[in-house]
């Protein structure tokens, strides 16, 4: 039973936080990252449900936007957590400057998609 009262401390908590700050990703900028990404943007695999990411945790600050989301696999997701970016990539080996230059490209693909 103690983990269900855990687990609603956790959910009245997120749900304050999620209410205090402004969330601005629109469902078209989603579809424009999903199609972009074409896959998890961590691990690249694709034909999975894709979940909204925040690179920088809802917990630690950050909010749904266009410059803040990425789609990820569940895996990815999970294993994240509420960890900052560059030291969840570093630890799984992965390559954070190619991903953070690819992010920039993709952001300014489907801003430019949106707007022209």
């Amino acid at each position: 039973m103690p983990s269900r009262t855990r687990a609603a401390r956790y959910a009245a908590r997120r749900k304050r936080r999620m209410a205090a700050v402004d969330h601005d990703l629109t469902d078209h900028q989603w579809a424009g990252l999903v199609a972009a990404w074409a896959g998890c943007a961590y691990c690249g695999a694709a034909g999975g449900a894709l979940q909204k990411d925040c690179m920088l945790p809802i917990s630690r600050g950050g909010r749904y936007t266009l410059a803040n989301v990425v789609p990820a696999c569940g895996s990815c997701n999970a294993s994240k957590c509420n960890t900052e970016l560059t030291t969840w990539m570093r630890r799984k080996r992965l390559d954070e400057a190619a991903f953070l230059v690819r992010q920039l490209e993709v952001r300014r693909s489907v801003e430019a998609a949106l707007t022209g």
